[in-house]
């Protein structure tokens, strides 16, 4: 089904946040939306709900299969504005963020649901669950020149790490916070903002009253922030990206700088769990 809006579709069809877990995506572009709405319906997730241009066209069986919302993703505010207003709406639900051209994985999601990933988190009391934007990009960047290729992915193996995140009030370090860094982020800093280098997200959560999403994937309560319990380690999850190569393709200050990524830690991405597990870009916790 198709909504005018984000007001549309919390009005007219409120049951479709009944049920989660649910995937709210962000096309940004036309690139890859059908692959990632596919993705997003075979992990298992109760509703796909994808915000696009209303001249963006989705293929005939994703568009039966997803609700699509007219929007303008490219601005600035209106991620969260949509996000807040369906959290609102669909307290107790999981939800799930996301762009085109990204992929969630999880551990061993090739033969276990979101559902199931969610009912273990939930049992060990979490309300949200940490992932990392791991960036992939094409590996010939002149036969791809927006360096997007789902069947030439490469990815960085190592270049990966944290920073205390300090409390902006105390300047001490925050409890069972980091700031996570890598990726093409790392190599090519001098071309991203420095307010957009990290590559950590929540972007797993369960809805309650109050709760916010921020401009830097982060909640409004800190709880929602952290990687782990504080008893043991718990689950995190990536989210595989295409996204910072896109932009640094696009870009006019980068895009001539940069005649591939590809550099002596790349590696092709495989597309399975157990090689972002192997290469410690996610964490099993307790769950076997």
């Amino acid at each position: 089904m198709r909504y005018a809006g984000i007001n549309d579709l919390l009005s007219q069809n409120p049951k479709a946040l009944a049920t989660g877990p649910i995937a709210l995506v962000f096309a940004e572009d036309a690139v890859e939306i059908d692959t990632t709405l596919r993705h997003n319906l075979q992990l298992g997730f109760k509703a796909v709900i994808v915000f696009m241009m209303p001249d963006f066209e989705l293929a005939p069986d994703v568009e039966e299969r997803v609700l699509r919302v007219d929007a303008n993703v490219a601005r600035d505010d209106n991620r969260e504005a949509i996000v807040n207003a369906v959290i609102a709406k669909a307290p107790g639900i999981w939800m799930y963020v996301c762009y085109n051209a990204e992929f969630l994985f999880f551990p061993f999601c090739e033969t276990r649901t979101i559902g199931e990933l969610l009912a273990f988190h939930t049992e060990e009391r979490r309300d949200a669950m940490l992932c990392y934007a791991v960036d992939i990009y094409a590996g010939d960047l002149e036969r791809n020149p927006d360096a997007v290729n789902i069947e030439d992915a490469y990815l960085d193996r190592s270049g990966y790490y944290a920073l205390g995140r300090p409390d902006p009030v105390t300047t001490h370090p925050r409890e069972r916070q980091l700031d996570f860094f890598g990726g093409l982020r790392w190599r090519y800093e001098e071309h991203v903002p420095p307010e957009r280098r990290k590559i950590d997200r929540i972007a797993l959560f369960r809805a309650k009253p109050g709760l916010e999403l921020q401009k830097d994937h982060t909640f409004n309560d800190q709880e929602y922030n952290t990687y782990a319990c504080p008893w043991h380690n718990n689950l995190t999850a990536c989210v595989v990206s295409f996204r910072t190569a896109k932009a640094l393709k696009r870009n006019p200050g980068s895009a001539f700088e940069i005649e591939t990524f590809r550099w002596h830690n790349s590696v092709p991405f495989e597309w399975h769990s157990r090689q972002l597990l192997d290469l410690g870009l996610m964490e099993t916790g307790q769950w076997f």
